[in-house]
């Protein structure tokens, strides 16, 4: 699926994260910046140990929860990695909904600081971080087309699910959106 936020593109396809050649990927990381499984392990694994050496050189405190780092990509193909640290869900009282658009909303700050004309997401703390799907896909669309909207780039935007599941609940909401708002083409 593709919507166009003015000259923007905004896509949904499902997917390997680790086999995109967008400018920068964001990984569902840690706060730790520890590397771990799901989104995070196959970065690590596909990219190499500079991507962690470099976590560990530049961020040796790691990352706080609804913040985001840039490093380069090892062997990806890509340029960057900007790791992305998405809330735990706790039932959605502890300002979840929050954490999570800050994570996408610092990611794509960086990337624009960093010059990224393309960056691919994964569905942040949707795997191991138990946040459900359709509520992480509304908070992530959303934030996203507010971003596109204000800053007009990255030019796009591409969110790499993983399983048909996750892609038909990030589908239903985008069609939602742009039901609601006319300037989502």
């Amino acid at each position: 699926m593709q919507v166009h936020i003015g000259a923007c593109v905004l896509e949904l396809v499902t997917g390997d994260i680790t086999r995109q050649t967008t400018d920068a990927i964001v990984n569902a990381a840690n706060s730790r910046l520890a590397g771990g499984g799901g989104v995070d392990g196959a970065i690590h694994r596909a990219g190499g140990p500079d991507i962690m050496a470099e976590t560990r050189q530049h961020y040796p405190q790691g990352c706080p929860t609804g913040e985001a780092v840039i490093t380069a990509a090892g062997r990806l193909p890509t340029r960057y990695v900007i790791h992305a640290v998405g809330p735990i869900w706790h039932g959605g009282q502890h300002h979840e909904a929050e954490q999570l658009a800050s994570a996408y909303e610092k990611s794509l700050s960086v990337a624009v600081a960093h010059q990224c004309h393309s960056v691919a997401f994964p569905s942040l703390s949707t795997g191991a971080y138990g946040y459900p799907v359709a509520r992480a896909a509304q908070t992530a669309l959303s934030t996203v087309i507010a971003f596109l909207h204000a800053h007009q780039q990255p030019s796009c935007i591409r969110f790499v699910l993983f399983d048909s599941e996750t892609y038909a609940a990030y589908a239903a909401a985008l069609r939602e959106m742009q039901k609601a708002d006319a300037t989502i083409t």
